[in-house]
């Protein structure tokens, strides 16, 4: 008979091996990119570091481009110079190990508020999450790799210019009020503006952000155009006369991105 001692060995050896098929128990498992949280598409975003030596072009004002395919997320950065001449999407030692996939620059051209141009390098960087810091390790002209945590956030989708048609939601005030939607939208040098067609005539009119808006219409429902911004909850008022007494009152206006569509 076998001992019960060798028995327990040899099941502790099966186990060992078989956990050691398990990236996860042997350590071999890298940090898995999520699913992105929003749609194939181009946007905007704001790129952040932890240290002053890498961060985007001053012309960037702290942003990068995200490009979401499939689901999987890259983002686009200006460096200020040529002095980082690779990116890593991970930690610098794991950079210096042979097979180590770099990230190489592109060149490219920025032009300053004086007018001065100057060729800077370019990267893409994998983004493996939104609103979370990730490890990205660069390397300068000196050979010396630095670790650095990076956090890309606020994706805004870039919108060629033109006419669009997107869902719009209200919410707010007693509830009675309405917006027309689908909405009206035009693009204009990456500025969009929505055409607001309320459910009543005795609007007179509208503030975003301060600024009053006055309606662009004569007759029918009160309609005003203001900008807004997708995907995102917009404060609004809006001054009323249906009441015995003018009354200025607040809303919020929705614009779902998904709904967005070319309109004819």
């Amino acid at each position: 008979m076998i001992k019960m001692s060798v028995v327990k060995r040899i099941i502790s050896v099966l186990l060992i091996a078989v956990s050691c098929l398990l990236p996860v128990a042997c350590g071999q498992r890298k940090e898995q990119a999520e699913k992105a949280p929003v749609s194939d598409g181009v946007y905007t975003v704001d790129f952040t570091t932890d240290g002053s030596m890498f961060h985007v072009n001053e012309m960037m004002d702290g942003k990068g481009v995200l490009t979401v395919s499939d689901g999987k997320m890259t983002v686009h950065i200006v460096m200020p110079s040529k002095n980082i001449v690779n990116l890593f999407p991970g930690s610098a030692e794991d950079a210096q190990k042979a097979g180590a996939a770099l990230i190489a620059p592109q060149t490219e051209k920025v032009v300053y508020d004086d007018g001065a141009e100057e060729e800077v390098y370019a990267y893409d960087l994998p983004v493996p999450y939104l609103d979370r810091e990730f490890d990205c390790a660069i390397v300068g002209t000196k050979g010396k790799w630095y670790d650095h945590k990076v956090t890309v956030s606020n994706p805004v989708l870039r919108v060629e210019d033109g006419k669009y048609t997107c869902s719009v939601t209200l919410t707010g005030g007693s509830g009675r009020a309405s917006v027309e939607s689908p909405a009206q939208l035009t693009v204009s040098n990456g500025v969009m503006t929505a055409r607001i067609v309320w459910s009543s005539p005795h609007y007179e009119y509208m503030t975003v952000d301060g600024t009053q808006y006055d309606p662009v219409n004569t007759e029918g429902n009160s309609a005003f155009e203001i900008p807004v911004t997708l995907d995102a909850d917009i404060a609004v008022s809006a001054l009323t006369t249906a009441m015995s007494e003018p009354h200025l009152i607040d809303y919020t206006l929705h614009f779902d991105g998904s709904t967005l569509e070319k309109a004819d």
